[in-house]
């Protein structure tokens, strides 16, 4: 790794270890403790704007909305487990399937969310999903076999996903969008930051769908079918103006079938697909083999409604063992630049 992506794993290890113990609490905000039995939910109802909601070890069989600003909802590590409830549940999160909701109002967001140092596992969609927030935070999750997403985030700014872990999930690991139900231009997330966490064994690692402005950055991604996904389409702005940088992408083999959107994936690195303006740098890109279309270590593609990408900037990357090949584009689009990377093949020829 570089010296970049370990200080980056070393930051990542250090606010894990933090989310431990319950930080003390601020002056005039109060700690809610929920105790094995109790509910998670009747403690996150009952705390004010800026109130820690304290989740002590154990198995707590529940979907959680949380609604109130500046709201921390703390579990104690992976002591602390979420799972699908045993028993129907009015809440709208468990009705979606989600495992964790953070949701603002309607028309408007709600802000400085955190939650942390906690595990969500076996929902049938999301582990967390959150919509319409500004500054959410979430670090110190583990997000285990669930069957869509493990952490999700759409229609949002600001958000910072730090030290997570997110394995075995449906589709991505991490998912960032502007909205699946609405065709819309991309939207500009105000700089979300997407750090250390560690995606691993699920369809893809990091998805960033018609999004701008955001930066994914010394992550380690691994045993997915797919790293990273830049997808932008026809509509405007188009995704972009964003950064990948210092991410360590290895051996992302695991083989998945097609789907009505992409066709099977395996092999993937980083993949560009209808994106602009964006920097892709300083990556390690190793041993990500296989014959889909989009299989490379990093690949700039034309996306399949026919978006080109356009003035994406791939440089000081270092790749090895990729195929077909380290640098793959199969896009048309104009000002595309491959400069300074440190690879042994590319399709087609010259751009190592």
């Amino acid at each position: 790794m570089t010296k970049c992506q370990i200080a980056y794993w070393a930051c990542a290890a250090a606010v894990a270890g933090a989310g431990l113990g319950a930080a003390p609490p601020s002056a005039g905000h109060a700690t809610h403790v929920v105790h094995p039995g109790e509910s998670i939910q009747k403690a996150v109802d009952a705390a004010a704007p800026g109130d820690t909601v304290l989740v002590s070890p154990g198995t707590y069989h529940e979907s959680v909305k949380v609604s109130t600003p500046r709201l921390t909802l703390r579990g104690t590590g992976l002591g602390t487990v979420i799972q699908p409830g045993t028993k129907k549940d009015a809440n709208k999160c468990a009705e979606n399937g989600n495992g964790i909701c953070v949701v603002g109002p309607k028309g408007g967001n709600v802000e400085g969310v955190t939650v942390t140092s906690l595990t969500v596992t076996g929902f049938a969609k999301s582990g967390l999903f959150a919509m319409a927030t500004d500054r959410l935070t979430v670090r110190n999750v583990t997000a285990v076999k669930n069957g869509v997403w493990g952490i999700a985030q759409q229609r949002s700014v600001r958000g910072v996903f730090r030290g997570n872990t997110a394995r075995d999930n449906g589709d991505a690991g991490l998912f960032l969008a502007n909205t699946i139900t609405a065709e819309q231009g991309a939207a500009d997330t105000r700089g979300t930051v997407v750090q250390g966490n560690r995606l691993e064994g699920n369809r893809i690692g990091v998805t960033v769908r018609r999004l701008r402005n955001l930066s994914v950055e010394g992550n380690l991604l691994t045993g997915n079918c797919a790293g990273v996904f830049v997808v932008g389409d026809e509509n405007k702005p188009k995704a972009g103006l964003l950064t990948v940088r210092a991410n360590s992408i290895q051996s992302n083999n695991k083989l998945c079938p097609k789907t009505e959107r992409l066709p099977f994936l395996q092999g993937s690195g980083i993949v560009l697909t209808g994106a602009e303006d964006s920097l892709v740098t300083g990556n390690v890109i190793t041993g990500n083999v296989g014959t889909s279309p989009l299989s490379g270590g990093i690949v700039l593609f034309k996306s399949f409604v026919g978006v080109t990408s356009e003035r994406n900037r791939i440089t000081h990357n270092l790749l090895q063992g990729n195929s077909p090949a380290d640098l793959v584009n199969t896009d048309t689009g104009k000002g595309n630049t491959f400069t300074d990377n440190s690879c042994q093949a590319s399709k087609p020829t010259g751009l190592c």
